[in-house]
């Protein structure tokens, strides 16, 4: 009797065994899926989530960035990279690419990775909102940082926001993002979360900053970002602007010239954004754009090993794309 009921209780035992590890390697499969990232295979995109002129907020005839036509399919083939490890060229009205090279390669991105920062720090609103800065807001942002700011100072978000976008300093968009979302942390919430709205399969931020850390985007998925930037009210004149005269809460001026050196080089007048990027995890990137007869395009270079190289190949796929 003693055997009869033992025998049963072992099988029961036996299976609840067997359904515990089944499930301990569903969870661990599922774990592993859901960090997927630098260096491994990346997502395939489908059809890039343009075109934007499609988009109810996006409509041309309510938003005057929109460029009024497409670009035309260059009539030569695209040149070669010689510098890039990674390029995407897009056309921001249709979200078409024109050319891609390693473009869904998951890449450290660099500063470049501030077109993000600066799509949701618009989201918050209220550019005439003021920050206060915080001793937290300069540490740990190396090399790049607006050393003339101090704790306790105020300063519009606008400012902020121009001079994050010009002088590319890493502790203005810290303190953006802290004052944005409250922590760090929360705002790279937002940005990955705006990230996944905008269809950027391959991306995972986790500052706002672009300096090294466990975070990835593509020359695609930036492309996009930057499609979105392009027809932003508050952020396109702002990574047009070659020159940004910073005014200091003491009222000294803190002159800024932009990073982005295709802005103020002869002969591209139609070159108008956007940002550059670099670390040794990255090497040397730059989202540029331009917009001529109608047309605009956004190249996105990354990986370049020396800083000329960047504005270098740029240049090629913008004159490529428009045709110039």
């Amino acid at each position: 009797m003693i055997h009869d009921r033992i025998a049963p209780m072992r099988v029961l035992a036996l299976i609840t065994i067997i359904c515990s590890f089944g499930l301990l390697g569903s969870c661990q499969h599922s774990y592993a899926g859901n960090t997927a990232g630098y260096g491994r295979t990346p997502l395939t995109h489908g059809p890039t989530p343009m075109p934007v002129v499609q988009q109810s907020r996006y409509l041309a005839e309510a938003n005057p960035l929109i460029p009024s036509r497409p670009l035309a399919i260059p009539s030569t083939p695209a040149p070669a990279p010689r510098y890039a490890k990674a390029v995407c060229v897009m056309d921001p009205r249709t979200g078409r690419v024109l050319y891609g090279y390693n473009e869904n390669e998951r890449r450290q991105v660099a500063s470049t990775q501030k077109i993000m920062t600066a799509l949701c720090v618009c989201d918050a609103g209220d550019m005439d909102h003021l920050i206060t800065i915080k001793r937290e807001d300069k540490l740990n942002v190396s090399p790049t940082r607006l050393n003339d700011i101090a704790t306790g100072e105020q300063y519009t978000r606008r400012s902020m926001l121009q001079a994050m976008l010009t002088g590319s300093y890493n502790n203005v968009a810290y303190g953006l993002a802290r004052d944005v979302a409250g922590s760090e942390k929360a705002f790279v919430a937002r940005m990955n979360a705006r990230a996944r709205r905008m269809k950027m399969y391959n991306s995972h931020f986790a500052n706002p900053h672009g300096l090294p850390g466990p975070q990835y985007s593509t020359a695609r998925d930036m492309a996009i970002a930057a499609c979105y930037a392009y027809v932003n009210p508050i952020i396109r004149p702002m990574i047009d602007a070659p020159h940004y005269d910073f005014v200091l809460a003491s009222g000294r001026v803190r002159s800024m010239n932009n990073t982005n050196k295709l802005l103020t080089k002869p002969g591209l007048h139609w070159v108008n954004g956007m940002k550059t990027g670099y670390t040794n995890a990255a090497g040397h990137c730059l989202i540029s754009s331009g917009s001529l007869n109608g047309r605009a395009v956004v190249v996105v270079v990354l990986g370049c090993t020396a800083r000329q190289q960047i504005f270098t190949e740029s240049e090629k796929y913008l004159r490529w794309a428009m045709g110039v």
